[in-house]
């Protein structure tokens, strides 16, 4: 058997000491300038992954003295009562952060939603505007989830520049903004996706490698260059393997990346759980304190 070599990197830890600093610095925004950051999320229907999200978002937020709003619609609510509470938020002067959960009924568009919020509260880094900002060097609200990675690797290994980086998939809210954040720290980067030819072969020359695509243990030991650091942002939910637990429902979390494999050959790692899932609240935690900043003035 090939003994474990891979440093685990703790997101649990890390995601506990930023919000710590979160914490100090809204209490430090109220006394010096009277302002309260406020989040507000948007939840249409009744999605269970997203209900437990919702929550925790909003224990989180209180937690570390936000204002905190959960507006909850039915799965029937029409696109237009959507965009209305969108505007009455984005006008609302106590709330600073404003998302919305996704995915949303199949009749609704995403496109259309995101394109409604505005820049300077969106927490989730998904508009147009934020996300050509970001493209182009300039301050911008960046997705929380890469931003969170981005932490975790300068934290693991310092300086990135001139490292190699591979990223596996090319979504909105994570592969696109994790390549731009990587490239801004002097990294080459590559996206690979489901169309890359010889997924594996360009796995194996990366010095970081970003597995976000959500197909469980899709990325083997093989696939990862020896001490590569290495980042599982998929989440993937399995029956528990004990009988008794699984007939109560209860669950297993599982990676993109087939962790005992990679690593034995890896130089860092992120688990799941407890990688790179907690940093995704405490990163929007950050994002809003930034964003009540940003529009009192007190920050570029």
């Amino acid at each position: 058997m090939t003994e474990a070599t891979a440093t685990i990197i703790d997101g649990k830890a890390f995601s506990e000491r930023l919000r710590e600093q979160v914490t100090i610095d809204v209490a430090a925004l109220k006394a010096e300038h009277g302002i309260t950051p406020g989040l507000a999320v948007v939840l249409v229907g009744e999605d269970p992954a997203s209900e437990v999200y919702v929550r925790n978002k909003g224990v989180q937020s209180l937690a570390a003295g936000m204002h905190s709003e959960t507006h909850r619609l039915p799965a029937d609510a029409s696109e237009a009562d959507v965009l209305a509470l969108v505007g009455r938020l984005n006008a609302d002067p106590a709330i600073h952060g404003l998302l919305v959960q996704f995915p949303v009924p199949d009749h609704l568009s995403q496109a259309r939603i995101v394109a409604a919020i505005s820049p300077d509260k969106d927490v989730d880094g998904l508009t147009v505007t934020n996300a050509g900002r970001l493209a182009s060097g300039l301050p911008a609200l960046t997705s929380c989830t890469p931003v969170g990675c981005m932490m975790l690797l300068k934290d693991a290994l310092g300086d990135l520049t001139g490292k190699h980086a591979v990223v596996i998939g090319r979504s909105n809210l994570m592969g696109k903004p994790m390549a731009q954040l990587l490239l801004a720290a002097d990294c080459t980067v590559t996206i690979a996706h489901s169309r890359s030819r010889d997924l594996p072969a360009l796995c194996r020359q990366a010095d970081i490698l970003v597995a976000a695509v959500g197909r469980a243990e899709m990325v083997r030991g093989d696939w990862i260059k020896p001490g590569a650091a290495v980042i599982d942002v998929g989440i993937t939910r399995f029956p528990s393997r004990d009988p008794v637990r699984a007939a109560e429902g209860k669950t297993r979390l599982v990676g993109d990346v087939a962790f005992d494999e990679a690593r034995a050959v890896a130089g860092w790692i992120t688990p799941v759980p407890g990688g790179v899932g907690p940093m995704t609240i405490a990163c929007l935690l950050l994002n809003t304190l930034t964003a009540a900043r940003r529009l009192h003035g007190l920050e570029g």
